[in-house]
């Protein structure tokens, strides 16, 4: 049997779709206001 394909990081994850990196640019910034005007619980990792 293989080894299954999902072999979750969590420091790969926050670098990847964190508040931090969706902070460092003007479309990630974006993302955030959608999703809080949306009244997102969570708006990023």
């Amino acid at each position: 049997m293989p080894k299954r394909t999902h072999q979750p990081k969590s420091r790969k994850r926050a670098r990847v779709h964190g508040f931090m990196k969706r902070m460092s640019n003007r479309a990630g910034q974006a993302v955030l206001k959608r999703r809080r005007l949306k009244g997102r619980k969570k708006v990023s990792v």
